[in-house]
């Protein structure tokens, strides 16, 4: 295949890597083992085609299979890749010093996250706080993207139409949810200020402070994130926590190295 070629070639022209891609990703979000019939069905597959993938992803190590109950779950043979792919960031390895030094000047458990799918926010870089008791976070974990205040920026910076914004909305899941007319005015504030807060809204007792960063397109490609108990976490030191925060992403971002886009 010549050099053009492979330019031209769309995901839609290789349907079996995507399908492939679209069952691990299904079965990575699923809080639970799965059989054949309702992944097929969550995915809009023939059962025959899914099962036929799922066979060649356990041979290799991706899935798992229980055959007493004949449900599958993502595998361990994922972890060697994930653990590859954070080593080989760029961007985890140079935001996670300013983590820790933002996690211990404000008691904060801070997280940098990334784009890693539209509907998906992966955490690749983290800090605990020193204090006694904290939030735990766990490096590779995946939220919906639109949730939280990380969700709040991606909406106001990423240019989704509303229709988008409404069908994923609807699928949040908070502690106190908003109404889609409040969380559409808390984007609003969001883009005003530069960084989002949610205070208490998606986990009771958090408050989740967040700052978009930026690819070469002008589009918030990954965030950097703070969480801490409300009640320690007092408002007037939000924008502090917020000023520390964006000086960290204009360091990065002004900085000679390449975080990619």
């Amino acid at each position: 295949m010549s050099d053009g070629d492979d330019k031209t070639t769309t995901k839609r022209q290789v349907p079996a890597v995507t399908r492939a891609l679209a069952i691990l990703r299904f079965l990575a979000r699923s809080p639970d083992p799965i059989g054949v019939n309702p992944l097929a069905r969550g995915l809009g597959l023939v059962p025959s085609t899914c099962l036929h993938i799922l066979r060649v992803l356990q041979d290799e190590g991706l899935v798992d299979f229980d055959s007493n109950t004949k449900q599958y779950s993502i595998g361990i043979g994922i972890l060697p890749l994930a653990r590859s792919a954070l080593q080989r960031n760029t961007f985890s390895s140079v935001v996670q010093p300013h983590l820790s030094a933002l996690s211990n000047k404000f008691d904060v458990t801070s997280i940098a996250t990334q784009l890693a799918e539209p509907r998906q926010m992966v955490v690749v870089a983290l800090a605990q706080s020193s204090i006694p008791f904290r939030l735990q976070v766990d490096l590779g974990s995946r939220f919906p993207a639109l949730i939280s205040a990380t969700g709040r920026l991606l909406a106001a910076y990423n240019g989704l139409s509303d229709s988008t914004l409404k069908t994923e909305f609807k699928k949040l899941k908070w502690d106190h949810p908003p109404s889609y007319d409040d969380w559409l005015l808390q984007v609003a504030q969001s883009r005003d200020r530069g960084y989002a807060i949610d205070p208490g809204v998606y986990i009771s007792g958090v408050t989740v402070v967040a700052i978009p960063v930026f690819g070469s397109d002008g589009k918030m490609t990954r965030s950097l994130v703070a969480l801490g108990i409300t009640e320690r976490l007092e408002s007037k030191d939000v924008p502090k926590l917020a000023k520390a925060m964006m000086a960290i992403r204009d360091e990065i971002q002004s900085s000679q190295i390449d975080i990619g886009s």
